[in-house]
């Protein structure tokens, strides 16, 4: 019988959280600021790995859900979406910091100073919205009696 890991999954929200909250606490009050190397290198850095935090709880609702191995990362987020776990809407989002990762992680030399700095500035918003609807598919005790 397939049972979710909520203590891991809480765990790892905690994680994000922290990150988060380090995250805000490092926001410059504008592009000007954010061009400083440190301000930019730790804008980054806690963008990237608050989004490899919530890749790794689709990954654990996913592997105790027992819905499949994704094929690819971004059927990952299909699968959650097709459990109930997250809207459609969130689906979208939680591509779209996947793909954000990727180009923090691959293209790190060829990153545009502006996109990251708008997604520090307006897009921290989604990591909200994604705990809220994975902390609802926790108390609707969703997987508990899958198997």
């Amino acid at each position: 019988m397939a049972k979710l890991d909520t203590e891991r999954i809480l765990s790892k929200i905690d994680e994000r959280d922290s990150y988060l909250e380090e995250l805000r606490g490092v926001t410059p009050k504008d592009f000007k600021e954010y061009q400083q190397p440190e301000k930019r290198r730790s804008c980054e850095r806690l963008l990237q790995i608050t989004i490899e935090v919530v890749i790794d709880i689709c990954n654990l609702f996913v592997s105790g859900l027992r819905l499949g191995l994704p094929s690819e990362e971004n059927d990952l987020f299909e699968k959650l979406r097709k459990a109930g776990i997250i809207t459609e809407e969130m689906e979208d989002k939680v591509e779209e910091m996947r793909a954000f990762r990727n180009i923090l992680v691959y293209e790190y030399a060829h990153v545009d100073d502006s996109l990251v700095y708008k997604a520090v500035k307006e897009k921290l918003g989604d990591f909200s919205s994604f705990k809220k609807e994975v902390l609802e598919a926790i108390k609707s005790d969703v997987g508990k009696n899958r198997g």
